[in-house]
């Protein structure tokens, strides 16, 4: 439903040029969104979509397995989409003081993320609000180290910037003026708070999203702040228990499609045309997080089986073999440590793992040898890989 812009422009000189930035204004949109019909479908068929997720717990030995990668996985991804060359392993590998085959910045850039992500839900469950205070930290933490450093981590910005192009005079898009960025992040956070305009979660999220990144408060780092929004919302307003739904790969096999509706929304206040994209994505994306899931728990009953042929061998192997489903990529000392073995038998373990074909080692070293765990890391990988 087309209702015209949803801001305003105002002209703002940057060098000799004058620019018009655009200003949105508050939410919710001023005209009641249509949330009938097939709209109501779309949004019923994701509120079940998240309801088999949230109980995704179910499916394997405990969530903090899944969510440890998972997280790791979605932390990939939305690096990716900023131009990040890191693959899963590469972070895995760093974060056992591994060099990793990718850019060591690019590698530091998606392990920001995953402290950032980790700071945020830490900082929720402790029962502080969702808030620019919260945005703020989870920003600094996101450019705390590596490239980005320099851009004022979490302070909202100062000056201009914008979106495509070399400057604002021939940018794709032009963002809020920096002394009207703030009054915009107060009507978002005062939006993030409401309970009384009886909007469903799912639709509040969706539309912040396209808010905070029409704002773009942050001279770098706003996209992987407004795909974690997405998130830290539904967590907070208790639809999800723990974060176990990311966007980032539906909105990179969609990018052009998602840059033109978040146009369309600023340009017609087609928000309808968002929400369908939006919550499209919500239910691929939640369906393949459960049957991700599903193949996981498939895989690791499967290798167990395996490993209990193996007469009194099996013990050891099944011990590092749950070490594992923690850490996929790992070397012999943190599954002695994790495991409670010493280090010959997770050395004998090991042996009975890789025989089976269930690990490699990937270094090629004879000391401080590497081990992954092949068939779970090629399945977390999909989406992943760049071409």
């Amino acid at each position: 439903m087309k209702r015209g812009a949803t801001g305003r422009f105002e002209t703002v000189t940057y060098g000799d040029e004058s620019v018009r930035a655009f200003v949105p204004l508050p939410l919710p949109p001023t005209e009641r969104l249509d949330l009938t019909g097939s709209l109501q479908i779309k949004l019923e068929s994701a509120h079940i979509a998240i309801g088999r997720l949230d109980s995704v717990s179910t499916l394997l030995p405990g969530t903090g397995l899944f969510l440890y990668t998972y997280i790791r996985k979605e932390a990939v991804l939305s690096s990716q989409i900023e131009g990040t060359q890191s693959s899963l392993s590469d972070l895995l590998l760093f974060e056992l003081d591994q060099a990793p085959g990718a850019p060591l910045d690019d590698v530091v850039e998606v392990s920001n993320y995953v402290a950032a992500m980790q700071h945020g839900l830490t900082r929720m469950r402790g029962g502080f609000p969702l808030s620019n205070r919260l945005i703020r930290e989870i920003h600094e933490k996101l450019l705390a180290r590596g490239r980005g450093n320099e851009k004022q981590p979490g302070e909202f910005r100062r000056s201009q910037n914008w979106i495509g192009g070399t400057r604002p005079g021939n940018a794709k898009f032009v963002p809020p003026p920096a002394d009207l960025m703030p009054g915009c992040m107060g009507d978002l956070e005062r939006f993030l708070h409401e309970t009384n305009d009886g909007l469903p979660t799912l639709v509040r999220a969706a539309l912040a999203h396209v808010q905070f990144e029409t704002i773009h408060p942050f001279l770098d780092g706003n996209g992987r702040v407004g795909r974690l929004l997405i998130t830290f919302l539904l967590c907070h307003a208790g639809i999800l228990r723990e974060p176990l739904l990311y966007l980032s790969l539906y909105f990179k096999e969609h990018r052009d499609e998602y840059y033109g509706l978040l146009d369309m929304v600023r340009r017609d206040g087609d928000w309808e045309a968002w929400l369908v994209f939006f919550l499209d994505g919500v239910i691929k994306t939640a369906n393949g997080a459960v049957e991700t899931a599903q193949r996981l728990s498939t895989l690791f009953a499967e290798d167990r089986a395996k490993i209990q042929q193996r007469g009194r061998k099996a013990n050891s192997a099944l011990r590092v073999h749950e070490g594992l489903q923690r850490r996929p990529v790992t070397t012999l000392h943190e599954v002695a440590k994790t495991t409670g073995l010493t280090f010959p038998t997770a050395g004998v373990g090991m042996r009975v793992l890789t025989d089976l074909g269930i690990t490699n080692e990937v270094t090629g070293k004879r000391r401080n040898r590497v081990f992954a765990y092949t068939t779970y890391l090629d399945v977390l990988n999909e989406g992943t890989v760049t071409p």
